[in-house]
């Protein structure tokens, strides 16, 4: 997924067809850019390196990927004339990569409603940004916090499990969320070893399939295997739990490999399954991550 021009025609169809062409090759977009990390590269999400904030649902496939296709270390992305504001710039030649931002708009058919009947407009916009490698005078990153060894990665997912407050059941052969009873169930972490920290992607997984009841963000939930609300909510549950992991400094994983062909499904079937699905799994990880009493969840620059 390197850089190429959009079709600024249809963005929901180019994102789409990046997002195919990883699947299609065997590569999980939220999980690929792990499997051949740059040395030194952090475990984090994609933030903008001049104000700081962490870049959410789509974006966070396509500058993680881009940004390890390329070779990069920093997660820290900024737009040219962020660079600019900041006293630097972007070297010369150097090629960026488009990320996108939704926008509305009021159709001439609906102006004529009152305020509270019109129906907006929803569509893509693009725009460029550069790795802060890319760049030169830019005023010094702050010092990235040391890696977490495996005992503080454990601490941080069992707090915000805790925290939660979920109903765990940790017993059995199966991880599964139960939407009637509001309860998870996960074997216990013995199962997972000695791999123990896959007992908490696993939990992680079904804690975002816990965020889409309808008393917290009220998402669709399917019961038949195999449908395509199934695929959705399976794909929702595999980024959420990814964006997650990546913010607690926890590499992500595929839990649900043998998804991939109803996930492919889907999103030819619909251009704009997996900006949904992707921003649906942003707000689940926020959701979460409000649980891991942390003062600020960024990604190291």
């Amino acid at each position: 997924m390197t850089d190429s021009k959009l079709n600024r025609a249809d963005l929901y169809q180019t994102v789409t067809d990046r997002i195919i062409s990883q699947l299609e090759a065997g590569t999980v977009p939220w999980v690929q850019p792990w499997r051949n990390n740059v040395a030194g590269a952090a475990v984090a999400l994609p933030h903008n390196a001049a104000t700081g904030r962490n870049y959410s649902g789509v974006n966070v496939l396509l500058l993680w990927v881009h940004g390890m296709a390329v070779g990069h270390r920093s997660h820290g992305w900024l737009t040219y004339k962020q660079a600019a504001e900041l006293g630097g710039h972007v070297r010369a030649g150097e090629h960026g990569v488009h990320v996108v931002y939704a926008d509305r708009f009021i159709p001439k058919s609906e102006r004529a409603k009152p305020d509270e009947d019109q129906k907006a407009r929803y569509f893509l916009k693009a725009y460029t940004v550069f790795n802060r490698e890319q760049c030169d005078g830019l005023p010094a990153a702050p010092d990235a916090p040391p890696a977490p060894t495996m005992p503080e990665l454990h601490e941080a997912a069992d707090r915000l499990i805790r925290n939660s407050g979920a109903r765990i059941a940790v017993a059995g052969s199966r991880a599964y969320y139960d939407i009637g009873r509001d309860c998870i169930a996960v074997p216990p972490i013995e199962a997972y070893e000695p791999n123990a920290i896959n007992w908490y992607r696993t939990t992680l997984h079904e804690l975002t399939h816990w965020t889409g009841a309808e008393h917290r963000l009220a998402r669709k939930f399917a019961n038949r295997h195999g449908s395509p609300d199934y695929a959705r909510e399976e794909l929702v549950a595999e980024m959420g739990a990814a964006f997650t992991c990546a913010a607690l400094g926890i590499e992500p994983t595929v839990r649900h490999a043998d998804y991939i062909g109803s996930w492919l499904r889907v999103l030819r079937e619909d251009n704009r399954a997996i900006v949904s699905a992707a921003s649906q799994a942003s707000k689940a990880a926020d959701y979460l991550l409000k649980f891991a009493d942390v003062a600020e969840l960024k990604a190291a620059a």
